[in-house]
């Protein structure tokens, strides 16, 4: 997470508590020559909603507005965590533990660098997944990004 993403999400982290949601995640980056701010959130019961990200935006685009955090003009998104989102952090992986992953490694492994399974545990960065009976562990120096499955 960049400077401005940490800041963006040290502001909107209370908000979403006060709002009953989890912020998830926050991005800014430049896509097409504009810079994005993007706000990822979730909800620990149910799923989010245009409603719930209609009203988190609309409630943190003044605290935005106020502090701001960012020079120059960007496009503000507020987007929901969706089912098949990246897990980043260790409490991530300890949330969906059990969970079907898709695991994308920098170098092949056996040929290939995707593997879809169970996840089985996280430690240190490193990654176990069983795939079909299989259980591999990825170092975390050659995962390149782990996401839920909807399969």
């Amino acid at each position: 997470m960049n400077k401005i993403a940490r800041r963006v999400y040290e502001l909107a982290l209370p908000l979403a508590r006060e709002q009953g949601l989890e912020l998830w995640d926050v991005e800014y980056l430049k896509e097409a020559g504009e810079w994005r701010l993007r706000v990822y959130i979730d909800k620990t019961e149910g799923s989010v909603g245009i409603n719930d990200c209609e009203a988190f935006s609309r409630a943190f685009d003044p605290i935005l507005d106020a502090e701001d955090p960012i020079e120059g003009s960007y496009v503000f998104e507020v987007n929901s965590a969706g089912a098949e989102r990246e897990l980043k952090r260790p409490s991530d992986f300890e949330r969906f533990l059990g969970s079907t992953v898709e695991v994308k490694l920098y170098q092949s492994r056996e040929g290939r660098k995707q593997f879809t399974g169970t996840l089985k545990g996280y430690e240190n960065g490193d990654v176990r997944v069983d795939c079909a009976g299989t259980e591999y562990c990825f170092p975390a120096s050659s995962v390149a990004q782990v996401r839920l499955r909807i399969i």
